[in-house]
């Protein structure tokens, strides 16, 4: 019995000595987390994108220029190029062209660069709101797990004493002084305590691979990795102003986008002003009268050349009314998005007046949880030695260990909570922990 207590001991003693040889922060797992996410990635790809679509309005000065050539044959009666007259003729037609434009004012050109400008905020915003809440998912699940390594801790000091009182039981009740009724005690007790250990045990390592999986971390062993406890201030602050929270500032660039959409429907109305430039010659030669004279391929192109050039005043009169409508309809999208951003303000605020009540709550209780673990471990420490002497019996013994323990428990929950309020807090404030 002694030889397989002492193995069960150094078995479960060893859980946290191999833990121990990695240890995680929080920082950490939110940097490795970030790093895998493939949702992440792929809005940092809708970055680039939106960066590629964005032209600045300097651009739209420069020229389009264009260039084209055609090499033609027509037959039987058509136009003879030269002489612009028709007749019935066989003719090979060499064309070129050059053409230049640009736009000296388009409104609606203005107004679509500014848009696809706050696309590109509007993505930057997109992709921190995808790693505001993966955050937060990320900042429940290390506490869960934080929760059960630390409770696992405590299970383990706990069993330490079992495991004592059981050998001691043992030999007494070998020489006679204690009767064979209090080791059956010890014994359930011992049996209760190990289920419990490895139940937790068990819970802790299936919460670690849910964190785990959740930072998409293939590489490491998370049976080999603890948690550090993430230590906040133990004073409760007045100040939870919003400096930088990602959903509402995505709410904010999504209105000046709609914004902006009403401004490129407005530049569809508004004139456009453009210049032109065309250059153009050919060359011509009948195929079917090879005696008829003509100008050679250098003196032809000479002769016709041809320039164009000028200024193009483009005004929308009348368009079916189409653009005024959907003007119309962009103004009620505006202002939709407007109070959808101060709904988002609101919500964000009313999630932290909650979470600072919850943090003032777990604050006011912490003393008191504590002056309870201080009376149960009194509690505790007058009962073994009764136990000890033979004042009380087992059974009595182990509900107040019970009671010592989870007095523990809850120490332990509430300043886990305490601490994650904390940051919750500063996420739905800042985004930092």
């Amino acid at each position: 019995m002694n030889k397989r207590l002492i193995i069960l001991f150094l078995f479960t003693s060893s859980i946290f000595v191999r833990g121990q040889e990695v240890s995680w922060s929080l920082q950490k797992c939110f940097e490795v987390a970030l790093q895998n996410n493939i949702d992440i990635k792929i809005k940092q790809l809708e970055i680039l994108r939106s960066k590629k679509s964005y032209t600045n309005p300097l651009l739209e000065l420069v020229p389009s220029v264009g260039l084209t050539a055609n090499h033609s044959y027509n037959f039987g009666s058509t136009i003879d190029p030269n002489t612009n007259a028709r007749v019935s003729s066989d003719i090979q037609w060499d064309n070129l062209s050059f053409n230049a434009s640009i736009n000296l004012l388009d409104f609606s050109n203005l107004a679509t660069a500014g848009k696809n400008k706050l696309e590109v905020e509007l993505s930057k915003a997109d992709k921190e709101v995808v790693e505001y809440e993966y955050k937060l998912q990320l900042l429940e699940k290390y506490f869960e797990v934080l929760y059960s390594q630390e409770q696992l801790k405590i299970q383990q000091e706990q069993f330490k004493n079992t495991v004592d009182n059981l050998e001691r039981i043992q030999k007494e009740v070998e020489i006679g002084s204690k009767p064979k009724s209090d080791l059956y005690d010890m014994q359930f007790n011992f049996s209760l305590e190990e289920n419990q250990i490895l139940v937790s045990k068990q819970l802790y390592e299936y919460k670690k691979k849910e964190l785990f999986q959740l930072m998409n971390d293939n590489e490491t062993s998370s049976e080999n990795v603890s948690l550090e406890p993430y230590f906040a201030s133990n004073t409760v602050e007045n100040n939870f102003e919003i400096t930088n929270n990602p959903k509402l500032n995505f709410a904010k660039i999504s209105f000046k986008a709609f914004k902006k959409d009403v401004g490129v429907l407005r530049g569809n109305n508004l004139p456009t002003l453009s210049a032109f430039y065309g250059f153009s010659t050919f060359y011509s030669t009948p195929i079917n009268t090879p005696n008829v004279p003509v100008d050679d391929f250098q003196t032809q192109f000479d002769n016709n050349k041809y320039h164009q050039t000028g200024l193009q005043l483009q005004i929308p009169i009348f368009t079916g009314f189409k653009q005024n409508r959907r003007i119309a309809a962009a103004k009620i999208q505006t202002e939709k998005a407007k109070w959808e951003a101060e709904q988002e303000k609101i919500k964000i605020n009313q999630q932290i007046e909650l979470e600072k009540t919850q943090k003032n709550n777990y604050f006011q209780r912490n003393q008191k949880l504590k002056n309870s673990l201080e009376l149960a471990e009194k509690m505790l420490t007058t009962s073994q030695a009764k136990f000890l002497s033979g004042k009380t019996d087992a059974v009595v013994f182990s509900a107040v260990k019970n009671q010592r323990l989870n007095a523990e428990y809850e120490v332990l929950k509430n300043d886990l909570l305490f601490q994650y309020t904390s940051v919750k807090i500063n996420l739905l404030t800042k985004n930092q922990l």
